[in-house]
């Protein structure tokens, strides 16, 4: 296998002592690697100041590790092979510096992951394995190092070997390889050793052979990041990594999340001379497009018909390595692909112990823990699932200005908030129908104005019971009333709906379009559906501003489970139904309705008494109090604004 256009990223993990920068020195003499003269000047220099020589010195890149005596940033490589050429991200394996680990794992293709064979597995060997699989490292070999110091006794690799095996599958982690090493001594490095004529297996460098750097990934769809926007002469060149896929000019390329499309009109790469047509996963280029639009760092190009999801919200796993515990609700920024942007714990579902690896409630996430959450963005972002695309589905966390976590994106659950190509409407040659008969004469003729009153809530909140007397109440008044309820809805114009995320915001939206043509036709519609997203809210106020009015029908989730009488959340509690909105996926609250029914401190009957003067006061008296005129005027100011 022979590869030197794209070179393999390789981390080197492992714990402190465990042998890294002393692996890393023995890899850089031993291929050759090094720079003529490099190996004698360190000797020398060791010699000058009485110390007895260390392969780590080799690749030691700053003067306070050799004060100090241990790695204490990430350091990049370059380890030249007859096959390939190999970028080695060495990471710190102590916990003060694991998240500079962080950095380094969520750039590699590959792991060399050390174990002293004396010491054999420790906490930070099982940490350290367990973080590899949440940042998306699978192609991993295991390193028994320091054999020398256990007289290369093939029981003790096997020992380890098993018993780390054995933890690694409990993870959901396959080992590429396990070889027992010196790295001292030069024992498997490049091949069998005479020392350990029981192993049969390849040397470090024979299974670098085996790796595959980021070419493998050009058959998954194109995501190219923006890194920066560069003008030279009268062209803007955006720059940036081929994370995955393939791009040729002339492709209509798609931006996440701007939905902004263009054609590339060139690719500008560094320092070809002939014009390149195609690029793929592992490239860093630049392109032109065909049409001047905007665009800026952080955002994603795919192909319009593969494009990334676009949300505001989505499940993660995360290591968290921050100062202080991170809590719920908790501000802290994210960096996924290129973008950086703030976010929030909206949900901690569970801490996991990373040796035994149980599931915990928990409050807040300390340092070294993993947990499963749910995060809420500042904006829409584009992000994959990780098991779809690794590239553009980890992250990393950042708070008070410091590497503080990383992670890897779940959006299982969760809906597209994409709007655009999704939403456009596909049927040509419509022209719209004036009937003749406007709103305000409706208006005059029913005595109110038509409305939306959206109850959002939680489930088991009162939705549909307010609705159901407030209906009654108003109809009584002689208004134009008319209740939509999720349920009922379900059985008719939405039958061909499930409960995926997708089939859920498509249930609101129609729902949205529906209540809109009620209040259009003078109707005060009531609609009750749980509609947990504010994205999924603002769309229906965005088909219908002036006649939409948001009602949050406040209730602690505590309150909702004791009016369980369908028993839904006790089965949410079971698992027996996933995604149940306040136990396994998020409810967003209003961040300003128009008005709020707390139903934990009001009674039914006084919570429809407050819905009937709303009704009153912004639907019923500008009817009855202004002229005719006056009416078309006020039509455009009544609704309120809150999602």
């Amino acid at each position: 296998m022979t590869d030197k256009k794209h070179p393999l990223k390789l981390v080197i993990v492992g714990h402190v002592d465990h042998g890294k920068s002393t692996l890393v020195g023995r890899l850089l003499h031993d291929t050759p690697s090094l720079p003529d003269g490099k190996f004698e000047v360190i000797k020398a220099s060791c010699e000058k100041r009485g110390m007895p020589f260390e392969w780590s010195f080799l690749m030691d890149a700053l003067q306070t590790e050799r004060d100090q005596g241990i790695t204490i940033d990430t350091t990049q490589i370059w380890l030249r092979l007859p096959h390939r050429d190999v970028v080695i991200i060495d990471a710190p394996g102590h916990k003060e510096f694991l998240k500079n680990m962080i950095t380094g794992a969520a750039q590699a293709d590959a792991a060399l992951l050390l174990i002293d064979a004396h010491e054999g597995v420790r906490e930070q060997s099982k940490r350290h394995g367990y973080l590899l699989h949440l940042l998306g490292v699978r192609q991993i070999a295991v390193l028994v190092n320091k054999m020398d110091r256990v007289g290369y006794k093939e029981e003790v690799f096997r020992r380890i070997e098993r018993e780390y095996r054995e933890y690694l599958k409990s993870v959901g982690v396959e080992p590429t390889c396990f070889i027992p090493i010196s790295a001292r001594e030069g024992d498997g490095i490049l091949g069998a050793s005479a020392h350990m004529p029981w192993y049969k297996g390849n040397g470090v460098i024979e299974a670098l052979d085996h790796f595959h750097p980021a070419t493998a990934e050009d058959h998954l769809p194109l995501r190219f990041p923006v890194q920066d926007v560069y003008k030279f002469d009268e062209r803007r060149i955006i720059a940036g990594r081929i994370e995955s896929g393939a791009m040729r000019v002339g492709d209509t390329l798609l931006f996440s999340p701007s939905n902004a499309k263009a054609k590339v009109a060139s690719i500008e790469a560094w320092p070809e001379k002939e014009r390149i047509m195609q690029v793929s996963a592992g490239q860093s280029v630049g392109i032109t497009l065909d049409d001047q639009i905007f665009v800026e760092r952080g955002q994603v190009a795919s192909h319009v018909q593969h494009a990334p999801m676009i949300t505001n919200q989505f499940r993660a796993r995360i290591f968290w390595l921050g100062k202080k515990p991170l809590e719920r609700q908790k501000r802290c920024k994210i960096r996924l692909g290129t973008c950086e942007i703030g976010a929030e714990v909206k949900i901690i579902e569970h801490v996991i112990d990373a040796d035994t690896l149980a599931q915990v409630k928990a409050e807040q996430i300390e340092r070294g823990q993993v947990a499963e959450v749910i995060f809420r963005t500042r904006g829409v972002v584009a992000v994959d699932d990780f098991n779809t695309n690794a590239r553009l589905g980890r992250f990393v966390i950042v708070q008070d200005y410091d590497v503080a976590g990383g992670g890897i994106v779940s959006t299982q659950g969760f809906a597209d908030q994409r709007t655009g190509e999704r939403t456009a409407v596909k049927s040509k040659n419509i022209t719209g129908v004036d009937f003749g008969v406007t709103p305000e004469q409706r208006a005059m003729a029913s005595g109110h104005l038509g409305g939306v009153l959206w109850f959002t809530g939680l489930s088991g909140s009162g939705k549909s019971t307010i609705a159901r007397q407030l209906q009654k109440r108003l109809f009584d008044k002689g208004h134009h009333v008319f209740a939509l309820d999720g349920d009922n809805l379900r059985k008719g114009l939405n039958r061909d709906l499930g409960f995926s995320p997708q089939d859920r915001s498509e249930n609101i939206r129609r729902v949205g379009e529906v209540a809109a043509l009620f209040a259009e036709s003078g109707t005060i519609v009531i609609t009750s559906l749980i509609s947990p997203y504010r994205e999924d809210r603002r769309r229906v106020r965005a088909i219908a501003p002036n006649y939409f009015h948001n009602i949050y029908i406040k209730a602690s989730l505590a309150a909702c489970e004791t009016r369980d009488s369908k028993g839904l959340y006790k089965q949410a509690r079971e698992g027996k139904i996933a995604e149940f909105t306040g136990i396994s996926a998020p409810y967003e609250e209003p961040e300003n309705p128009d008005l709020v029914i707390d139903t934990e401190k009001l009674s039914v009957e006084e919570c429809v008494a407050q819905l009937v003067n709303y009704v009153e006061h912004h639907l019923v008296e500008p009817v009855s109090n202004l002229a005719m005129e006056d009416a078309e005027g006020h039509l455009r100011d009544y609704a309120g604004t809150g999602i």
